[in-house]
């Protein structure tokens, strides 16, 4: 959800319980970020495998991976592809994948509230 949204809710008086922005935020404890090529040279490195001149196939240098570590220790991973390597950002990568993890919060939050409202109408 956009800043736009927000604002139109909170325009039109919409004060039920739901899920924020604020809320997703609050429940993010850490992120970590890594490309494609950075596991393949991390995996390697781990191995022992330290053979000059071995590198992963470009392309994986394009694919950007972002973690989001949750307060009760969930994770939600996102990930940002460039399809042309000139048009590669990295900073523009990791704001997509985060982006797209942060997206991945906002259902299953939205399931806990659910969760907590149903409860509270049995009383």
């Amino acid at each position: 959800m956009d800043s736009k949204i927000e604002q139109e809710i909170q325009e039109k008086g919409l004060v039920a319980p739901r899920v924020t922005l604020d809320d997703i935020e609050a429940v993010i404890v850490s992120e970590h970020y890594f490309t494609a090529a950075e596991a393949v040279y991390s995996q390697r490195f781990m191995r022992g495998d330290k053979t000059p001149g071995v590198e992963p196939d470009a392309p994986l240098d394009l694919l950007t991976f972002c973690i989001l570590v949750l307060r009760n220790g969930f994770t939600v991973t996102g990930e940002s592809a460039c399809a042309s390597p000139e048009n590669f950002d990295a900073e523009l990568g990791r704001k997509i994948a985060r982006q797209n993890a942060f997206g991945k919060i906002w259902p299953l939050l939205g399931y806990e509230l659910r969760t907590r409202l149903s409860w509270a109408e049995r009383d």
